[in-house]
């Protein structure tokens, strides 16, 4: 036998559904079936609550109790009753504080973990394990002392106080930079620092190497940052309702909610239907970035 024909007679033996077909059935079932059947299972168990919003979002009677049995009513009337109601309005509110708070924390925080990774100034070092404690405790636990301030910020300039969008974009910018700029500051320190000599030798500010160099190899986790970032500001629901008072500024967290918060005019038909379309923004998002995060990861595996 040449060693052409052993090489391909070793890799069939190897082949996973040539062992497969080898294997007997309970030894396979012991080591390799039961996963099959955890994935199924978890599957199952992620994908039922969706199908069961679908179908409440396309039954007509308005409550929960109806679903039980998934799509035995399919109607639109439930989609159709949004134009009548402020639900776009919301979904805009919302797509406008999630643009803007993800590109204010990609560009604010990866500004400061450059600043952080490349440059040694006084205070570097207490000010990362500021970062580090502060991402400790959620924003929410703040909320009393956001109100206070808004109130008395209003009173000198209106643009920042209650009931504005503004003013609840720069909450979430506060609360976002510590942990996002902590995050970015470990991938940031995987850039080489010859790439900055190299174009500080070619000429190149600190300007330049930043915004041609760096955020090009760094952008999945540019990317990441903007996913997640996106993401909590388009479901939270405690600072946007303690902010925004008047319901032409309320978010989709805010609005879906008190179409539900009283439980002798709740409607569960309305609720669901919004819940489905509100769930389409974030999932495109994620298609979009998905591309740039995996090719990113993959083209900086294999850099010389």
């Amino acid at each position: 036998m040449t060693t052409s024909t052993q090489a391909r007679t070793q890799g069939l033996a190897r082949d996973p559904q040539q062992l497969r077909h080898r294997m007997p059935a309970g030894r396979w079932a012991r080591e390799l079936g039961w996963r099959h059947l955890v994935g199924v299972a978890a599957i199952l168990f992620a994908v039922f609550p969706i199908v069961y919003v679908v179908s409440a979002s396309l039954s007509s009677s308005g409550t929960l109790t109806g679903s039980n049995e998934l799509f035995a009513d399919v109607s639109g009337a439930n989609y159709a009753a949004l134009g009548a109601t402020r639900f776009w309005t919301w979904m805009g509110n919302t797509l406008v504080i999630g643009v803007a708070t993800a590109l204010g924390t990609v560009l604010m925080g990866a500004a400061a973990a450059y600043a952080f990774s490349r440059f040694r100034f006084a205070g570097r070092r207490p000010g990362l394990t500021a970062l580090l404690i502060i991402q400790m405790f959620p924003q929410m636990l703040a909320f009393v002392a956001i109100f206070l301030l808004l109130v008395s910020l209003g009173e000198v300039v209106p643009a920042l106080g209650l009931n504005s969008k503004l003013a609840l974009i720069c909450v979430y910018l506060g609360g976002a930079l510590g942990v996002n700029t902590f995050l970015m500051y470990g991938f940031f320190n995987t850039v080489p620092r010859e790439l900055d000599e190299a174009a500080k030798i070619d000429g190149a500010t600190h300007a330049q190497t930043y915004w041609t160099i760096i955020l090009r190899l760094v952008t999945p986790i540019l990317a990441v940052v903007a996913l997640l970032s996106f993401i909590s500001t388009f479901g939270e629901f405690i600072i946007a309702r303690v902010v925004l008072q008047s319901e032409s500024n309320w978010t989709l967290a805010v609005g879906l909610y008190g179409w539900v918060s009283s439980l002798l005019e709740a409607n569960w038909g309305l609720f669901a239907a919004g819940a489905v379309l509100s769930a389409i923004p974030v999932l495109a998002l994620f298609l979009f970035l998905q591309k740039y995060i995996v090719g990113g990861l993959t083209a900086g595996s294999v850099k010389g």
